[in-house]
């Protein structure tokens, strides 16, 4: 499936009314069923699902490692697509009874499938100190989100996850209309090419919901730097995780929310 399409709009400016067309993102529900059995409803754009299945498995505890799932298949239907996954191991026996959630997550929804309040914001683990890292560092990984962006580039809407190396370099990113998705796709794809989020950043285009924080943590992600404002409930988890958070970035200038001490002031990355 493609990740856009091509639909019909009429354009209004100072100068008059101007028939067109233009590429917009598509979203379409993806149901994960682990082990034959009903798990989650997720919207999302139908790029890169196969990052999405294993980062969302592993942020949302169902996975630990790569290797625990065995086996992944996608069935695409008129009303979505299904995500068929076979786990093994410790993975396979946590799987509850009824199938675990069931309820569907929208796009934009950090409560996906969550049944109680007290699942809603769960603890966060602690993560390792982050590493030294310059502001200018900071700054030029933002600066360089925009060209790791091309389905964006395209139809406009989508939200952008990226890794980058500690001088600020962006190794790899992963698009998404729903910004915990691109989050999830990341960690997807560094999760199955090996590599952990250690000596590094996560940058994302997005503004910083407490989803984002629980996600970066259950990876192990130290140093997370987001576009546009944190929340509160956001900054208190990324305390409690011993996370640096940064947002509000500009071309020179951010705000350290939490864990100031690896920036390093006086160093050009």
């Amino acid at each position: 499936m493609a990740p856009f399409r091509e639909v019909r709009l009429h354009t209004w400016t100072e100068a008059g009314c101007e028939y067109g067309r233009r590429c917009v993102p598509e979203e379409v529900p993806v149901a994960l069923r682990l082990n034959c059995r009903d798990y989650a409803v997720m919207l999302a754009s139908p790029a890169d699902l196969e990052d999405f299945v294993y980062g969302f498995l592993l942020t949302e505890r169902q996975i630990e490692r790569a290797e625990d799932i065995a086996e992944l298949s996608f069935d695409e239907r008129a009303e979505g697509i299904v995500a068929r996954v076979t786990l093994r191991g410790s993975a396979a026996d946590r799987q509850r009874p009824d199938g675990g959630q069931r309820l569907p997550g929208a796009t934009g929804c950090g409560l996906c499938g969550v049944q109680s309040l007290r699942d809603a914001v769960r603890p966060v683990p602690r993560v390792a100190p982050a590493p030294r890292i310059a502001p200018e560092a900071v700054c030029r990984a933002v600066a360089a989100l925009r060209d790791w962006q091309p389905l964006n580039a395209s139809a406009g809407a989508l939200h952008a996850a990226a890794f980058a190396d500690i001088a600020g370099n962006i190794v790899t990113a992963r698009e998404d209309v729903g910004r915990h998705n691109a989050l999830d796709k990341l960690i997807g794809a560094l999760l199955r090419d090996g590599r952990t989020s250690h000596g590094g950043l996560v940058v994302m285009s997005s503004r910083c919901s407490y989803e984002l924080v629980q996600k970066a943590a259950a990876f192990g992600v130290s140093l997370l730097c987001t576009v546009s404002a944190p929340t509160a409930l956001a900054i208190r988890l990324a305390e409690e995780a011993g996370m640096t958070l940064i947002s509000l970035v500009h071309a020179d200038s951010f705000a350290v929310l939490t864990g100031a001490d690896c920036l390093d002031w006086h160093k050009d990355g």
